[in-house]
């Protein structure tokens, strides 16, 4: 996959050290999941993956695909969806107007978009809240639905910012067999801080803490950084420990 972040500099307007500093990172092809302590940068390097803010400085690129260039933000854009942390909803719209609605704003036409928006609801398996007002929803319903909403318009990568939050063990399940469906079809990135299933839905590994990639590899290469003598149930959440310690 080729989302290549090239001596990229972000830091907030008021703030007085940089979110991430001259940050060089391409991502490889497939499923990586994104880890790091809170304030790492996890949240900001999607949102810039997805052209919804800019670098200060250096540059984001999907391919040839430059967002800072006006001729390819809306190839762009198509390529690469985004769900962000907190998604926004229109809470008077049913789930399939609200995912189809979307879908048009990404470019597609009205018809496709509402044929499109059926398919991506009943991916995550709320075929029968198609009519439901989107406020009628419950918290890990409304975040299921942010899930169709970025698979809508079948971009090439899916930027997740902490998909399963809201979401019941029975859910999240469901989720990773979603991801798993997904292999050889889309590329994913999710940042998340639940470790517990990463060598069944995931390819590589990477490790962002303040600002910098402190790791990158595949996740048996993750897992060899466990400490010697550690659980076998417990090697991925050591070996995330032995990282972080290491980085201090």
């Amino acid at each position: 996959m080729p989302l290549h972040y090239q001596a990229c500099t972000f830091r907030y307007p008021r703030g007085s050290r940089p979110v991430l500093d001259r940050l060089d990172l391409r991502f490889s092809p497939g499923h990586t999941v994104l880890l790091g302590p809170n304030g790492a940068g996890k949240s900001t390097l999607l949102s810039l993956g997805a052209s919804a803010t800019a670098p200060r400085s250096g540059s984001v690129r999907y391919g040839r695909l430059d967002p800072a260039d006006r001729k390819h933000v809306r190839a762009y854009r198509r390529k690469v969806s985004w769900l962000p942390q907190r998604p926004g909803f229109l809470p008077g719209m049913t789930c399939r107007e609200h995912v189809a609605y979307v879908g048009w704003l990404k470019g597609m036409r009205e018809r496709d978009a509402w044929r499109a928006a059926s398919r991506a609801i009943e991916r995550g398996e709320l075929a029968d809240k198609l009519t439901d007002k989107i406020r009628t929803l419950s918290g890990g319903q409304r975040q299921r639905i942010a899930i169709a909403q970025a698979l809508v318009h079948d971009a090439e990568l899916l930027l997740l910012d902490e998909p399963t939050v809201g979401l019941d063990p029975h859910q999240r399940r469901r989720f990773l067999d979603l991801l798993i469906s997904l292999r050889g079809t889309v590329h994913v990135i999710v940042s998340t801080h639940d470790i517990g299933d990463l060598d069944e839905a995931f390819d590589e590994v990477v490790v962002l803490e303040a600002g910098r990639s402190r790791f990158r590899g595949t996740v048996d290469e993750f897992a060899a950084r466990a400490r010697p003598g550690c659980a076998p149930g417990r090697r991925l959440e050591s070996a995330y420990a032995s990282l972080l310690e290491a980085a201090e």
